[in-house]
């Protein structure tokens, strides 16, 4: 997908102060002197081409009463999809990712409680009927901000 100047300044601009308002599609609008129409549609574009691979809120999970853990299994090859599909059917999964590792799929799980995270690891084990689930809850939090600042002519 080519990206013109437009979708480069749309995009550094969601990186950045995405508008907190009723309507924030039409307030970027309004910033980029276009049509809410037109955000929405190159935002929709970007996301289908995988320009853009999430577009949602970070918030402080413990600032809203939440904890959470990081988690690892080990899962067959040919298993890996269909594990991977009962993780990702929970809500409180925020990443789903493969390692090179013994253990090779890890997640994060958020939940409202440490028994809530217990219970979902329980579902999980008896679902996909692996029973070694390592839970690693932070003992330090490292907040980490990125963002990308989108500028030159570029083919992606």
């Amino acid at each position: 997908m080519h990206l013109d100047n437009l979708n480069r300044e749309l995009l550094n601009k969601i990186q950045h102060g995405f508008p907190v308002v009723p309507e924030p599609y039409k307030d970027l609008a309004n910033q980029l002197g276009i049509m809410e129409e037109e955000v929405i549609n190159r935002l929709r574009a970007m996301i289908d081409a995988g320009v853009i691979r999430r577009l949602g809120g970070i918030f402080d999970s413990r600032q809203v009463g939440y904890t959470g853990t990081l988690c690892a299994l080990k899962v067959p090859e040919d298993r890996i999809e269909s594990v991977a599909e009962v993780i990702n059917e929970y809500s409180g999964i925020t990443h789903n990712y493969l390692r090179d590792h013994e253990y090779n799929m890890w997640f994060t799980l958020l939940a409202e409680s440490t028994e809530r995270i217990d219970q979902i690891l329980g579902e999980i084990r008896e679902r996909t009927k692996i029973e070694e689930i390592l839970s690693l809850p932070a003992s330090r939090i490292f907040k980490i901000k990125v963002n990308f600042k989108v500028a030159g002519e570029s083919k992606c």
